[in-house]
């Protein structure tokens, strides 16, 4: 018990550490971002570096990452209310276990400005032995299945980006100041392109400077590979579980 009181507070402590690097990195106004998807968060031992990292993040700090060996994930919220939205169609390079790349997979990168969302559930499903688990982030209030009719954010994020497969609303969606078919490499959010933006791909700009548009949409659903927050995000009642089997809710 003493062994695995040390192993355990040594795992928070180094967890602690790092936030407060990358933090004060991200202090000297050089955009790193915090991605979700396609980084080093090590599954083994699941229960103690899951509490570690929730034991960080309670504390205000999001300075980490997950990695889900280059596979897609789900994404989901009762909505998402975002400002200076832009969108592009782009061929991102995606790992392999064995180690190769490819780029031959069309996707969708999003990218916010601002964004509200109305609660959030992220869902990682991973193998550790050959036996199914899955790994759930929640936050905010409780995601529903559906679109609902209103909703009210309860999470703001700035800089906000999406690498997805598949992503849309299940619910109404209501875009103003946007301009469909616009070249990816003049689509700005937050006066800067989008990563992975050709001249003449498909883009989804604004009329605006700056990336202008405003976006709304009831019951957003996502497969992504990747989920980039280069600003900040607020996660009220944030919850890290692994649980066993392929979860498809949380």
């Amino acid at each position: 018990m003493d062994a695995l009181r040390r192993l355990r507070t040594t795992g928070t402590e180094g967890v602690a550490s790092w936030n407060r690097r990358m933090l004060a990195e991200a202090d000297d106004g050089t955009r790193r971002g915090t991605r979700w998807g396609r980084g080093a968060f090590a599954f083994v031992p699941a229960a103690l570096a899951v509490g570690a990292l929730a034991g960080a993040l309670s504390q205000g700090a999001l300075a980490a990452t997950f990695n889900v060996t280059d596979q897609p994930f789900s994404l989901t919220s009762n909505g998402v209310s975002g400002l200076g939205f832009g969108a592009i169609v782009n061929t991102p390079p995606i790992g392999h276990p064995d180690g190769s790349t490819s780029t031959d997979t069309g996707m969708t990168r999003v990218g916010f400005a601002s964004a509200g969302l109305a609660g959030l559930c992220a869902i990682v499903h991973q193998e550790i032995a050959g036996v199914p688990y899955s790994l759930l982030l929640t936050a905010g209030q409780d995601v529903q299945d559906g679109a609902p009719t209103e909703f009210t954010p309860d999470i703001d994020a700035s800089n906000l980006y999406l690498q997805a497969v598949e992503l849309g609303s299940s619910g109404v969606t209501t875009l103003e100041n946007a301009v469909i078919g616009q070249s990816a490499d003049q689509v700005l959010v937050d006066g800067r392109p989008l990563t992975g933006a050709r001249p003449g791909a498909f883009g989804l700009g604004s009329t605006g400077e700056n990336g202008g548009s405003s976006v709304e949409l009831h019951g957003l659903d996502a497969t992504a590979y990747d989920a980039e927050i280069a600003g900040s995000l607020a996660l009220p009642q944030l919850t890290l579980k692994v649980v066993g089997g392929k979860a498809t809710t949380c």
